[in-house]
């Protein structure tokens, strides 16, 4: 069965490459030791306070409380994501060194107005965003704009959805339709549709489309002053004959990436054996399911961006960019970024961190976020103390 966990920082900068995401099934047990994988070393309590990036006193926006930011858990199944990789973090010095988007030189690719002495990726890149398609229809509307809405209140980055891509089926073929090109005037230069045909898997109840053709031609859609591209689906996609699905893939170079919200659903049951076995086999109220779909579909978003923003998995706490290796492990990680991480994105955009706070604890009330509410109360009331 293919290891499919989400998408690293590594393979997110290179097209070449990708990691998955599947469920594997309850091949742990959490009463049985779990080893760390070979040659993985735990950081110790001073490592995990010198990752976060203070020579000196740590600011209490960063502060590590223990009753807070919790140690990265140990792992409870074999196919948990440091049961597996010798992941060697990242700490806020080696992010300042490495990110792209702090350098004095522009980035390939990018045609934003770039100011090389800004201190931060808005200052060097004014006017940048990033944008959110949806590829084929949402069964819930609502769902889409809420993506982005929490996306922006997380990342203190301007976040645009773009017109749907037309995703049509015929027979046992799906097609990727390409709208008219209009002209500077405004008028469309043909009225001539383009369809590209897409590389597909199906049987008689369920439908597979290959992630690399979407990727192919999402390119072709970035905006003048995109940081980035995001695509998302409802349909479930895979990599290579092999996968029993993935979650997505990212071309990191060309600041693209697709990801499907299909296995997201709690009403589904999915096969570990064969990538045609769904079954909806869970039943509960609406509004429940379609607040954990959101939920898991924040959490998401939010991590493969900051992928493409250059913050990579976190090994110092209990953290949003933690690796997962399956989708139970994803599922039961924190949505919230540790001091570490908090850090990086900080300096990375230049938010108040307050009232990023408050703007995330709006989203959490408004959507029934129970535990993200307190959270976020806690580190509002401490901060403003």
């Amino acid at each position: 069965m293919p290891r499919q966990p989400r998408t690293s920082a590594n393979k997110v900068k290179n097209v070449s490459k990708k990691e998955n995401t599947s469920f594997q099934g309850n091949k742990g047990n959490d009463d049985q030791h779990i080893p760390w994988a070979e040659g993985f070393k735990l950081p110790s309590e001073k490592q995990c306070v010198d990752a976060i990036g203070f020579p000196g006193e740590i600011p209490k926006e960063f502060s590590p409380e223990k009753d807070v930011f919790h140690p990265i858990p140990k792992p409870s199944n074999i196919d948990d994501w440091l049961a597996q990789y010798n992941e060697g973090g990242q700490t806020y010095k080696q992010f300042m060194s490495e990110c792209p988007w702090l350098s004095t030189r522009k980035r390939k690719y990018m045609s934003n107005t770039f100011i090389s002495g800004g201190r931060t990726m808005r200052d060097k890149y004014p006017g940048g965003k990033i944008y959110v398609v949806p590829v084929g229809d949402f069964s819930d509307n609502s769902l889409f704009h809420n993506l982005l809405k929490y996306t922006e209140d997380f990342l203190g980055l301007p976040v645009l959805p773009l017109a749907k891509i037309e995703i049509e089926l015929e027979g046992d073929a799906v097609f990727w339709v390409e709208e008219p090109l209009a002209g500077s005037s405004g008028r469309r230069i043909s009225e001539r549709k383009k369809r590209h045909q897409l590389s597909s898997r199906h049987t008689s109840k369920h439908l597979q489309v290959c992630v690399d053709s979407n990727l192919m031609q999402l390119r072709k859609l970035l905006p003048s002053d995109a940081i980035c591209l995001i695509g998302l689906t409802e349909f479930d996609l895979f990599g290579e004959e092999s996968d029993l699905f993935v979650a997505g893939m990212a071309a990191g170079n060309h600041r693209v990436a697709i990801f499907s919200l299909y296995r997201y659903d709690p009403c589904l049951n999915f096969s570990i054996e064969h990538w045609f076995d769904v079954t909806k086999s869970k039943s509960m109220p609406e509004v429940d399911r379609k607040r954990v779909i959101l939920q898991r579909g924040c959490k998401l978003l939010v991590h493969e961006i900051c992928h493409l923003l250059g913050l990579d998995h976190c090994i110092f706490f209990d953290c949003c960019m933690n690796g997962s290796g399956h989708l139970t492990e994803d599922f039961r990680q924190s949505m919230h970024l540790c001091p570490v991480d908090l850090h990086k994105l900080q300096t990375l955009v230049g938010f108040n961190i307050i009232e990023r706070y408050k703007n995330l604890h709006q989203f959490y009330a408004l959507h029934g976020f129970k535990e993200e509410v307190n959270w976020t109360q806690r580190r509002i009331n401490k901060l403003c103390g």
